[in-house]
């Protein structure tokens, strides 16, 4: 679920605990090369997709450039049915903009093949969608 549904709410400190996502942050873990957990500190931007996400055809180029476990998330839509968009987790993303800069080895592509991934300043994006808890 997107961060601006009425549903939407963050996960309380309780059932997640926040853990350095941010490479250079104490405390950091992962797991397979990529870190887990919610990052320690707000980034200077986010990472958001737009409506031009066709989520790949099943397998999004930007999950695999993301140093980040579960952070871009493959969610189903109407719209780009069958295979869905990518929604990212605010309180997951970095900032590293590794999703726009990078393609996975051996391919020509640089980063997102569609431009569905904008890096907008994290107070602008808490203007629209509300504080991030930290």
């Amino acid at each position: 679920m997107a961060p601006n549904d009425s549903t939407w709410t963050a996960p309380s400190s309780k059932s997640s605990p926040a853990v350095a996502a941010h490479p250079t942050a104490a405390g950091e873990r992962k797991r397979g090369g990529r870190f887990t957990g919610r990052r320690a500190k707000k980034p200077k931007v986010l990472a958001i997709i737009t409506d031009a996400c066709t989520g790949c055809a099943g397998a999004p180029v930007c999950q695999i450039c993301c140093p980040v476990e579960e952070c871009m998330l493959l969610q189903p839509a109407d719209d780009a049915f069958p295979f869905g968009r990518i929604w990212v987790d605010p309180l997951k993303c970095v900032g590293c903009r590794k999703c726009v800069r990078q393609g996975p080895a051996e391919t020509f592509l640089d980063g997102c093949p569609w431009d569905a991934i904008l890096m907008v300043p994290t107070a602008d994006w808490e203007v629209t969608n509300g504080g991030l808890p930290y």
